[in-house]
């Protein structure tokens, strides 16, 4: 091979190569997951909704671009170099943690090592290369050394190119399909009603609650940190809502979710929009500045970076449970208009989970193309098939520090 096609992967010296990293990450144009543009590399295009193709979200990292693994002790950053000039043209990011397995407590342990891919960028000027597979590839290896049994990553439907990367090259099959759903920060409150009460809970108060809705035996990744995860700086809280006065004729109700700021790590934008939507939004804002008495439903400029708080937790119980989660969600509505850099509240959720029908969203921010694909990174040890289908009840929770 000649030596300007030389590629090389090796761990990142966050001093010397932070500049280049993020100037390859600006270069690449990123979708809802982090997915890069489609250009049919073994990069990851960009997701689009297929309800408006013509529209689609986007997101640029911000700030540390370790912060989706930081958080997991074993976590890496790899980088790959090409030609005489060492340029950095590659990255992808991984981390390796304990969360739960599920499976209806048929599992003999509840707990297993699972690593995460994310954020593989490829430069548009050095794809069809196959710096994408030598960073899969070397990844893989770090993870497998890090004593994970099972590897993950995201991507979409209509992302080709990543699923023929990871599917076809390296074997990871799909498994399971969250979905997003969106709704943008008003400038009014959302209404709360008066027989709903919403409390906050302590980190700790937080835990025990969580214990109880999500055991181990019935959720997927459950990270085993989840203390951690609620005392988090960037958790604004967990809340619960009851009723105030409750029929006893009828079970308890309640409803529980928790609120994560990730607006200092990604922004999102919404693309390709026609100019009549934006020129209407546009006069919207300005109609509900002149007269705010109206109480006009108007949004802030989504056509500009902006930021977003993801829910995670969300559950459920009881006749009133919906009713309670729907407060909930226009609590934390309320909670996003104190912050100016906040746009959007959002939550990644299973289409199965029945929390999912209860939360209010926008079909225009919202997106179902989501695709997980899983690995065994040690296929002689005879470990358990988990892409097999979920058993009814089982739960799905996602990480926002992953997001």
């Amino acid at each position: 091979m000649e030596e300007w096609k030389v590629v090389r992967v090796r761990e990142a010296d966050m001093e010397k190569d932070l500049p280049a990293v993020e100037e390859l990450e600006h270069r690449c144009q990123v979708g809802l997951c982090g997915d890069t543009a489609p250009t049919g590399d073994d990069g990851v295009v960009a997701k689009k909704k297929k309800k408006k193709k013509c529209m689609s979200l986007c997101v640029e990292q911000i700030g540390d671009p370790l912060a989706r693994v930081r958080h997991t002790p074993e976590h890496v950053m790899l980088v790959a170099e090409f030609g005489e000039e060492k340029e950095i043209v590659g990255v992808i990011k991984a981390c390796v943690k304990m969360v739960s397995r599920g499976g209806g407590g048929k599992q003999p342990k509840p707990y297993v090592k699972v690593a995460y891919l994310l954020g593989l960028r490829v430069s548009p000027s050095h794809r069809r290369l196959g710096i994408g597979t030598a960073l899969v590839r070397r990844a893989e290896e770090w993870c497998r050394a890090m004593g994970a049994a099972h590897a993950t990553m995201a991507t979409t439907a209509s992302n080709a190119a990543s699923l023929a990367l990871f599917t076809g090259r390296f074997g990871y099959k799909p498994f399971r399909r969250p979905e997003f759903l969106g709704r943008p920060v008003h400038a009014h409150g959302l209404h709360v009603p008066r027989g709903h009460r919403v409390l906050e809970l302590s980190p700790e108060m937080a835990a025990a609650a969580y214990a109880r809705q999500l055991p181990p035996q019935d959720t997927e990744f459950l990270p085993a940190d989840m203390p951690a995860l609620l005392a988090h700086k960037l958790t604004l809280g967990t809340f619960v809502a009851v009723e105030s006065n409750p029929d006893q004729s009828l079970p308890p109700s309640f409803a529980v979710l928790s609120v994560w700021d990730s607006t200092r790590s990604l922004r999102l934008r919404v693309r390709g929009a026609p100019a009549l939507l934006r020129a209407s939004l546009a006069a919207l804002r300005a109609v509900d500045r002149a007269a705010p008495w109206m109480r006009l439903p108007s949004i802030p400029d989504i056509f500009r970076p902006f930021g977003t708080y993801l829910l995670y937790g969300l559950r459920m119980s009881g006749p009133e449970g919906p009713a309670l989660l729907r407060s909930l969600c226009h609590h934390a509505h309320n909670v996003a208009r104190k912050n100016p850099a906040c746009a959007v509240v959002a939550v990644d959720i299973s289409p199965d989970d029945p929390a999912a029908a209860a939360v209010p969203s926008w079909r225009r921010f919202s997106c179902d193309e989501d695709i997980w694909c899983i690995k065994n990174l040690n296929p002689g040890d005879n470990a358990d098939d988990w892409t097999a289908p979920a058993p009814p009840g089982n739960l799905l929770f996602v990480d926002p520090r992953e997001f």
